[in-house]
């Protein structure tokens, strides 16, 4: 009887989730966006007739029936480079916001739980990391530790971690203080069941919502340190180093299909991202009675 009350309680749950979040049409909009480019991402071979590294004989050439957004001044197609490109982006955020969020979580909930000197020193490490200017220090650690893909995703794991840990501390102070807690203490349940069974769930909304504004972070992040020649290198594809080859004025002003297209993927991937994360904190919200 009591799994059938929570089997009830989740469809409803979801149920109601649901009714939340399509109330946000720009959300639901950006959802699908997401889904056709990540199914772009994954059967981009199967969607293009050229490599992504590949040369024609067009160089430079305007969009055509053959080539629907024209080819770069090495004669690649830059419709394939573009579908190939969001591998990268979506590699790198997924990628890059699952390290961080791993390493933020566990250390927001070690410091939020324990509290006293391992509080005070996790936090000291993550105001150090805090206080030093984002971009500025992803430039410094691009340029000695290298580029490349692999490169970027671990330099902005490693350094994004910071935000979760603080969201994640402040959800555990305030959940380790209600009576299921104090109960689960008193029962003698070991520190890392508690944190892991009782707690972590309590604290999820926070970090999923988070995590939506980090993986469009760290597109951002990634375009621009690929756009600066620390990203992705060449003949490799991303959006980032596709802007970065169509700096000239001559490119800007003669040959538009080089840059517009990467740059509105870019922009039209990031918003449908923060569009879902504002969607999925009124969905999550158990404030939000509307």
């Amino acid at each position: 009887m009591n799994w059938q009350l929570g089997e009830e309680a989740e469809d409803s749950f979801k149920r109601l989730f649901w009714r939340r979040f399509r109330r946000h049409k720009l959300a639901v909009a950006g959802l699908v966006v997401i889904a056709a480019l990540t199914l772009c991402a994954i059967f981009a071979p199967y969607l293009t007739p050229y490599k992504p590294t590949a040369m024609t004989d067009s160089f430079g050439a305007a969009p055509s029936l053959q080539h629907w957004l024209g080819t770069d001044e090495v004669g690649r197609d830059q419709l394939t480079r573009l579908i190939f490109g969001a591998r990268v982006s979506l590699a790198v955020g997924i990628g890059a916001i699952l390290i961080s969020a791993i390493i933020g979580t566990l250390l927001g909930l070690v410091s939020g739980y324990f509290g006293g000197w391992v509080d005070g020193v996790i936090m000291r490490l993550t105001d150090v990391f805090m206080s030093f200017p984002y971009i500025m220090l992803i430039l410094v650690v691009a340029s000695i530790v290298g580029p490349g893909l692999t490169n970027i995703i671990l330099i902005l794991g490693f350094l994004g971690w910071p935000g979760v840990a603080r969201l994640v501390r402040g959800s555990v102070l305030s959940v380790k203080e209600s009576d299921y807690i104090k109960a689960s203490v008193v029962l003698g349940f070991k520190s890392p069941r508690i944190l892991f069974a009782h707690i972590l769930p309590n604290t999820l909304a926070p970090i999923l919502v988070y995590a939506t504004s980090g993986v469009a972070g760290a597109i951002l992040d990634e375009a621009a340190l690929s756009f600066l020649g620390l990203g992705v290198q060449p003949p490799a594809p991303s959006w980032g180093n596709m802007l970065a080859s169509a700096q000239s004025l001559t490119v800007l002003t003669s040959q538009p299909w080089l840059w517009i297209p990467p740059g509105l993927m870019i922009v039209l991937t990031v918003l449908s991202i923060n569009f879902i994360g504002d969607a999925l904190r009124d969905a999550l919200d158990p404030k939000n009675n509307r």
